[in-house]
């Protein structure tokens, strides 16, 4: 049976008085990327594990890039269980040449990259600047910043020789207002604004949409959750959610810029 088939039956069975054209206008409604590849970055937990899972969701073969294979596996094995398509590819973000095999890779496996989520971020809140060693600024600019340079310059070739693609970064309300004791997290979230406000004029002329969505505290390991409410918090699917709004936006507009708050202050 061809894979088109398969994915008609159950539409048919809960629906067996549809025909063809209705049949496939709720198969592109229930997943409208389906067919197209996506790289996320830090996909083995939080936000980037919550993202994975929702554009497997909406269709697309995702690939989960990270440095834990463990944590990888468990939300490949998530996504599986769900009925979607996953591959893993362990990689540093921080290491020029992994990101260039990661790409490589998916060339060769797949022929096509549609969507690149720069998810993997690092967290430091606990110093004012003048106390921050050496080593944890590197860390956190190296990883949130220089790691996103580096996916591009490795995977954005793939969406340039295809006319088309979207790139969206994960940045943080801390790249739009003063963070104490996070000067280095929000130094680094800051750059990755004006990182992507230039990249998108870079790409539009490749046809390539660019995105950052920041959003506020978000209820994972990496956030600082001292004096808040967990369940007045952002939560990963909520990330995710806006994520999927972006890769599904009709083709001829984007949104550059999403400023994601909860309803509730924490």
């Amino acid at each position: 049976m061809r894979i088109a088939e398969t994915l008609d039956v159950p539409l048919r069975a809960a629906a067996p008085n549809l025909n063809h054209k209705e049949t496939a206008f709720l198969m592109d409604t229930r997943q409208p990327i389906a067919g197209q590849v996506a790289v996320v970055t830090g996909a083995g937990r939080g936000i980037g594990a919550a993202i994975a899972r929702k554009l497997a969701a909406l269709g697309a073969t995702t690939v989960l890039c990270g440095r834990t294979q463990t944590s990888l596996d468990e939300t490949a094995r998530a996504i599986v269980d769900s009925g979607g398509k996953t591959e893993v590819i362990p990689c540093d973000v921080t290491i020029l040449h992994q990101l260039e095999y990661a790409a490589a890779r998916v060339d060769s496996t797949f022929g096509r990259l549609d969507i690149l989520v720069n998810n993997a971020g690092v967290g430091g809140f606990k110093d004012p600047l003048h106390n921050l060693p050496p080593e944890d600024w590197d860390r956190i600019l190296n990883t949130n910043l220089r790691g996103v340079y580096y996916a591009i310059r490795a995977f954005a070739p793939l969406m340039i020789r295809a006319y088309s693609g979207h790139i969206v970064n994960i940045s943080s309300l801390a790249g739009k207002n003063a963070l104490p004791n996070g000067a280095a997290y929000a130094a680094s979230k800051w750059g990755l604004n004006g990182l992507t406000y230039s990249v998108a004029e870079e790409l539009r002329g490749h046809n390539i949409r660019v995105s950052v969505i920041c959003p506020g505290s978000v209820e994972t390991e990496l956030s600082p959750h001292t004096g808040k409410d967990p369940n007045k918090m952002l939560q990963p699917d909520d990330v995710a959610h806006v994520v999927g709004m972006l890769v599904t936006q009709a083709t001829q507009s984007f949104a550059s810029e999403i400023l994601l708050r909860p309803t509730q202050k924490p």
